[in-house]
Protein backbone atom coordinates (compact mmCIF):
# COMPACT_ATOMS: atom_id res chain seq x y z
CA UNK A 1 0.00 0.00 0.00
CA UNK A 2 1.27 3.47 -1.37
CA UNK A 3 1.69 6.35 1.94
CA UNK A 4 -1.23 8.57 1.46
CA UNK A 5 -0.93 11.50 -1.01
CA UNK A 6 -3.18 13.55 0.68
CA UNK A 7 -3.87 16.82 -0.59
CA UNK A 8 -1.44 19.32 2.20
CA UNK A 9 1.26 16.80 1.93
CA UNK A 10 0.77 15.21 5.33
CA UNK A 11 4.02 13.18 6.47
CA UNK A 12 3.84 12.88 9.68
CA UNK A 13 1.36 10.51 12.15
CA UNK A 14 -0.27 11.85 15.64
CA UNK A 15 -0.71 9.05 17.59
CA UNK A 16 -0.67 7.26 20.94
CA UNK A 17 1.06 4.00 22.47
CA UNK A 18 -0.97 0.72 22.39
CA UNK A 19 -0.10 -2.58 24.19
CA UNK A 20 0.84 -5.06 21.51
CA UNK A 21 -0.49 -2.64 19.09
CA UNK A 22 -3.24 -3.68 16.36
CA UNK A 23 -2.76 -4.11 12.83
CA UNK A 24 -4.58 -0.97 11.26
CA UNK A 25 -1.99 1.17 14.05
CA UNK A 26 0.67 -0.86 12.65
CA UNK A 27 -0.37 -0.16 9.09
CA UNK A 28 -0.34 3.57 9.86
CA UNK A 29 3.11 3.78 11.29
CA UNK A 30 4.52 2.52 7.96
CA UNK A 31 2.76 4.82 5.80
CA UNK A 32 4.26 7.66 7.21
CA UNK A 33 8.05 9.57 6.82
CA UNK A 34 7.67 10.24 10.66
CA UNK A 35 5.63 9.24 13.69
CA UNK A 36 5.35 11.52 16.82
CA UNK A 37 4.10 9.26 20.03
CA UNK A 38 1.98 11.12 22.11
CA UNK A 39 3.57 11.58 25.42
CA UNK A 40 1.86 14.08 27.07
CA UNK A 41 -1.55 12.97 27.15
CA UNK A 42 -3.35 12.19 30.72
CA UNK A 43 -4.79 8.25 30.00
CA UNK A 44 -8.10 7.07 29.30
CA UNK A 45 -9.63 3.96 29.93
CA UNK A 46 -11.31 1.39 27.77
CA UNK A 47 -8.61 1.64 24.99
CA UNK A 48 -5.97 0.22 23.27
CA UNK A 49 -3.54 1.96 25.46
CA UNK A 50 -3.48 -1.18 27.75
CA UNK A 51 -5.37 -3.78 25.97
CA UNK A 52 -5.00 -5.98 22.82
CA UNK A 53 -7.20 -8.77 21.37
CA UNK A 54 -5.67 -12.14 19.99
CA UNK A 55 -7.54 -14.84 18.69
CA UNK A 56 -7.68 -18.10 20.74
CA UNK A 57 -9.29 -21.91 20.09
CA UNK A 58 -12.63 -20.54 21.70
CA UNK A 59 -12.77 -17.06 21.19
CA UNK A 60 -11.31 -13.60 20.38
CA UNK A 61 -9.57 -12.27 23.88
CA UNK A 62 -8.54 -9.36 25.33
CA UNK A 63 -5.57 -8.86 27.08
CA UNK A 64 -5.62 -6.02 29.69
CA UNK A 65 -2.42 -4.66 31.57
CA UNK A 66 -4.02 -3.46 34.60
CA UNK A 67 -3.07 -0.19 36.07
CA UNK A 68 -3.50 1.29 40.06
CA UNK A 69 -6.78 2.96 40.57
CA UNK A 70 -7.39 6.07 41.14
CA UNK A 71 -4.41 6.78 38.58
CA UNK A 72 -6.78 7.15 35.35
CA UNK A 73 -6.70 11.12 34.89
CA UNK A 74 -2.42 11.27 35.53
CA UNK A 75 -0.32 12.00 32.55
CA UNK A 76 0.59 9.01 30.55
CA UNK A 77 4.48 8.72 31.46
CA UNK A 78 2.89 8.78 34.97
CA UNK A 79 0.72 6.00 35.18
CA UNK A 80 1.71 2.74 37.10
CA UNK A 81 0.86 -0.80 36.41
CA UNK A 82 -0.82 -2.43 39.16
CA UNK A 83 1.98 -5.06 40.19
CA UNK A 84 -0.06 -6.77 42.91
CA UNK A 85 -1.52 -8.69 39.79
CA UNK A 86 0.60 -11.45 37.87
CA UNK A 87 -0.69 -10.37 34.63
CA UNK A 88 2.90 -10.87 33.07
CA UNK A 89 2.22 -14.79 33.65
CA UNK A 90 -1.35 -14.63 32.48
CA UNK A 91 -1.13 -12.91 29.23
CA UNK A 92 1.93 -15.19 28.38
CA UNK A 93 -0.05 -18.48 29.00
CA UNK A 94 -2.63 -16.79 26.65
CA UNK A 95 -0.03 -16.12 23.94
CA UNK A 96 1.22 -19.43 24.19
CA UNK A 97 -1.85 -21.27 24.17
CA UNK A 98 -3.02 -19.19 21.45
CA UNK A 99 0.04 -19.34 19.16
CA UNK A 100 2.03 -21.92 20.50
CA UNK A 101 1.22 -24.50 17.18
CA UNK A 102 1.49 -21.81 14.42
CA UNK A 103 4.60 -21.61 12.07
CA UNK A 104 6.48 -18.49 13.30
CA UNK A 105 6.06 -19.15 17.00
CA UNK A 106 9.04 -20.43 17.92
CA UNK A 107 11.09 -18.09 15.62
CA UNK A 108 9.61 -15.03 17.01
CA UNK A 109 8.73 -15.33 20.69
CA UNK A 110 12.03 -15.15 21.76
CA UNK A 111 11.84 -11.49 20.96
CA UNK A 112 8.96 -11.09 23.14
CA UNK A 113 9.26 -13.52 26.09
CA UNK A 114 11.71 -11.14 28.44
CA UNK A 115 9.05 -8.25 28.18
CA UNK A 116 6.79 -10.44 29.85
CA UNK A 117 9.62 -11.56 32.52
CA UNK A 118 10.17 -8.37 33.50
CA UNK A 119 8.61 -6.64 36.42
CA UNK A 120 7.63 -3.11 34.84
CA UNK A 121 6.66 0.40 37.01
CA UNK A 122 5.07 2.28 34.07
CA UNK A 123 2.81 1.37 31.17
CA UNK A 124 4.30 3.86 28.99
CA UNK A 125 7.71 2.13 29.44
CA UNK A 126 6.10 -1.09 28.60
CA UNK A 127 4.68 0.15 25.22
CA UNK A 128 7.60 1.72 24.43
CA UNK A 129 9.43 -1.24 24.44
CA UNK A 130 6.78 -3.62 22.53
CA UNK A 131 6.72 -0.68 20.27
CA UNK A 132 10.35 -0.93 19.52
CA UNK A 133 9.83 -4.10 18.95
CA UNK A 134 7.30 -4.60 16.47
CA UNK A 135 8.78 -2.00 14.12
CA UNK A 136 11.81 -4.56 14.24
CA UNK A 137 10.41 -7.44 13.52
CA UNK A 138 7.66 -6.08 10.59
CA UNK A 139 10.96 -3.90 9.00
CA UNK A 140 9.09 -0.60 9.24
CA UNK A 141 12.00 1.79 9.08
CA UNK A 142 9.87 5.43 9.88
CA UNK A 143 11.41 7.84 12.13
CA UNK A 144 9.60 7.42 15.84
CA UNK A 145 10.30 10.39 18.22
CA UNK A 146 8.34 11.11 21.78
CA UNK A 147 6.16 14.52 21.79
CA UNK A 148 7.94 16.79 23.83
CA UNK A 149 4.64 19.35 24.85
CA UNK A 150 1.06 18.22 24.25
CA UNK A 151 -0.60 19.81 21.06
CA UNK A 152 -4.38 20.81 21.25
CA UNK A 153 -3.97 20.53 17.49
CA UNK A 154 -1.75 18.96 14.62
CA UNK A 155 0.86 21.21 12.99
CA UNK A 156 1.18 21.51 9.35
CA UNK A 157 1.72 18.68 7.51
CA UNK A 158 0.27 15.84 10.75
CA UNK A 159 -1.98 13.86 10.29
CA UNK A 160 -3.65 13.00 13.92
CA UNK A 161 -4.73 10.04 14.90
CA UNK A 162 -5.03 10.52 18.71
CA UNK A 163 -7.68 8.33 20.47
CA UNK A 164 -9.29 7.14 16.90
CA UNK A 165 -8.51 4.03 16.53
CA UNK A 166 -10.82 2.54 19.42
CA UNK A 167 -11.10 -1.53 20.51
CA UNK A 168 -15.52 -0.59 20.57
CA UNK A 169 -15.22 -0.23 16.67
CA UNK A 170 -12.09 -2.86 16.50
CA UNK A 171 -13.93 -5.50 14.19
CA UNK A 172 -15.07 -3.15 11.35
CA UNK A 173 -13.51 0.31 11.16
CA UNK A 174 -10.07 0.99 9.93
CA UNK A 175 -8.43 4.00 9.62
CA UNK A 176 -5.53 3.25 7.34
CA UNK A 177 -7.04 0.82 5.03
CA UNK A 178 -8.69 -2.29 4.53
CA UNK A 179 -8.25 -5.52 6.15
CA UNK A 180 -6.84 -8.08 3.93
CA UNK A 181 -7.66 -11.57 5.04
CA UNK A 182 -4.92 -14.03 6.31
CA UNK A 183 -4.42 -17.48 7.40
CA UNK A 184 -4.91 -17.53 11.18
CA UNK A 185 -4.77 -20.71 13.88
CA UNK A 186 -8.27 -20.76 14.40
CA UNK A 187 -11.50 -20.52 12.05
CA UNK A 188 -12.48 -20.69 9.57
CA UNK A 189 -14.05 -17.26 9.58
CA UNK A 190 -11.13 -14.32 9.85
CA UNK A 191 -10.83 -11.54 12.43
CA UNK A 192 -9.76 -8.51 11.86
CA UNK A 193 -7.58 -6.01 13.63
CA UNK A 194 -5.93 -8.06 16.22
CA UNK A 195 -2.51 -7.21 17.76
CA UNK A 196 0.33 -7.51 15.45
CA UNK A 197 1.28 -10.86 17.01
CA UNK A 198 -1.23 -12.80 15.68
CA UNK A 199 -0.19 -11.91 11.82
CA UNK A 200 3.55 -12.31 13.07
CA UNK A 201 2.99 -15.50 14.87
CA UNK A 202 0.77 -16.89 11.27
CA UNK A 203 2.49 -15.17 8.44
CA UNK A 204 5.97 -14.78 9.39
CA UNK A 205 8.54 -12.55 7.24
CA UNK A 206 4.71 -12.40 4.90
CA UNK A 207 3.46 -9.78 7.51
CA UNK A 208 5.46 -6.84 6.33
CA UNK A 209 3.50 -8.01 2.90
CA UNK A 210 0.40 -7.77 4.53
CA UNK A 211 0.70 -4.41 6.03
CA UNK A 212 1.46 -2.80 2.67
CA UNK A 213 -1.37 -4.72 0.47
CA UNK A 214 -3.98 -3.38 2.86
CA UNK A 215 -5.87 -1.24 0.92
CA UNK A 216 -5.69 2.90 1.72
CA UNK A 217 -8.70 4.81 2.31
CA UNK A 218 -8.81 7.79 -0.20
CA UNK A 219 -8.48 10.61 1.47
CA UNK A 220 -8.06 12.62 -1.63
CA UNK A 221 -9.89 15.35 -0.34
CA UNK A 222 -6.98 16.13 2.71
CA UNK A 223 -9.79 15.38 5.25
CA UNK A 224 -9.24 12.67 8.06
CA UNK A 225 -11.65 10.32 7.60
CA UNK A 226 -12.48 6.93 8.88
CA UNK A 227 -12.77 4.61 6.54
CA UNK A 228 -14.93 1.03 6.53
CA UNK A 229 -13.76 -2.25 5.88
CA UNK A 230 -15.12 -3.77 3.09
CA UNK A 231 -17.06 -6.24 2.54
CA UNK A 232 -16.44 -7.68 -0.43
CA UNK A 233 -14.48 -11.61 0.03
CA UNK A 234 -10.75 -11.19 -0.62
CA UNK A 235 -8.53 -14.37 -1.32
CA UNK A 236 -6.31 -15.00 2.18
CA UNK A 237 -2.50 -14.42 1.94
CA UNK A 238 -0.98 -17.75 2.06
CA UNK A 239 1.49 -19.03 4.89
CA UNK A 240 5.08 -18.35 3.97
CA UNK A 241 7.27 -21.01 5.60
CA UNK A 242 10.42 -20.84 6.48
Amino acid sequence: MEKYQLSNQKTELLIELQYLPCLDYLAGIQQFERVSIEAKEHYQKQSYRNRCYVRTANKVEALTVPVLRGTHHLPIRDLRIDTEQRWQQQHWRTLTAAYARSPFFEYYAPELAPIYERNWTFLFDLNWELLTICLKLFQIKTTVSLTEWYQTEPEPGQFDARSRLSPQNRAYEHLFGRSVPYMQNFGPDFVPNLSGVDLLFCQGPAAREYLVSRESPDLSAGTDQHFLGSKQPVEPLERHWP
